[in-house]
């Protein structure tokens, strides 16, 4: 038996919560001293008016390693761990502790626990879970199925573009000038993820469906044997427009799956209103 413990950062398909392989352990949000558990109680658009009232920003606190160690309990004997990147957040750090700690206190006991420090966020989570699934269904052990994860970590690349660059304002991410100056021009910064989990800007385009175009081609020049992999996107309260992206990027290349999500609560921090996020 086995188990996929995703961290809140990563959003997972009705499917995949109805699963009983995954489970999900949650950061909690803050807005103005206002706390949010980022779980199935989570409210998108209640999350998003306080985001924009507020002055000061949204926060994020990682679950605790007790938190983890729960998650790690039961009768699966091979656990997975996928966590947003540990360079943004100490969930990663979080869930080694608490691996360490579980093994501690059940010495001797036929459980393998592995923790994969995503390099990404939100749906990139996911697909590294999804990879874990494929792996494990086909009856591959424990060992390869963890080196054959780390090997598709390392080939993924993460992409998005943002409506507006407030949240990054108010959390000290960007100078205000820059804001003032990307808000007043309409200019939509294509962001990304570099191979060791860090947030980088790609490139910029005046106006938000330039930028989507931008990210597309940047992502279709950089993946390589698309037929064989699964492309997610996420959206923060935009439906229609990552409809739009996936319909332009089946025009352009053949991929495994197309999975499209809303955001949940770090996600949506990370994103906010109108955002679009990939990852493959």
């Amino acid at each position: 038996m086995y188990k996929i413990v995703v961290d809140s950062c990563g959003e997972l398909p009705e499917e995949l919560k109805k699963d009983g392989h995954f489970e999900t352990v949650s950061l909690e949000l803050e807005v103005d001293g206002y706390r949010i558990k980022d779980d199935e109680t989570f409210n998108q658009l209640d999350f998003l008016r306080r985001v924009k009232k507020s002055i000061t920003g949204p926060k994020s606190a990682c679950p605790s390693p007790e938190q983890y160690m729960q998650a790690y309990e039961g009768e699966a004997e091979h656990v997975y761990v996928v966590t947003l990147s540990g360079k943004l957040s100490g969930s990663y750090n979080s869930a080694e502790l608490g691996r360490n700690l579980y093994e501690e206190e059940h010495p001797g006991e036929n459980k393998q626990i592995y923790v994969f420090n995503s390099r990404s966020a939100s749906i990139g989570e996911t697909i590294i879970g999804l990879k874990v699934q494929e792996f494990e269904e086909a009856g591959l052990p424990f060992e390869e199925v963890v080196a054959r994860t780390e090997e598709y970590i390392s080939s993924m690349n993460t992409y998005f573009v943002l409506e507006t660059l407030e949240t990054l304002r108010k959390n000290g991410r960007l100078t205000n000038l820059k804001a003032l100056i990307a808000n007043t021009l309409n200019i939509k910064p294509v962001m990304g993820s570099t191979k060791e989990g860090m947030i980088c800007q790609l490139g910029q385009a005046r106006g938000m469906n330039k930028a989507l175009e931008k990210m597309v081609q940047d992502m279709i020049g950089r993946t390589r044997d698309c037929e064989q992999r699964v492309l997610a996107i996420a959206h923060c309260n935009c439906p229609e427009r990552a409809a739009a992206v996936k319909a332009r990027i089946e025009k352009l290349a053949n991929f495994k799956k197309i999975i499209i999500i809303n955001t949940a609560g770090v996600s949506s921090m990370y994103a906010n209103d109108g955002g679009v996020i990939m990852a493959v």
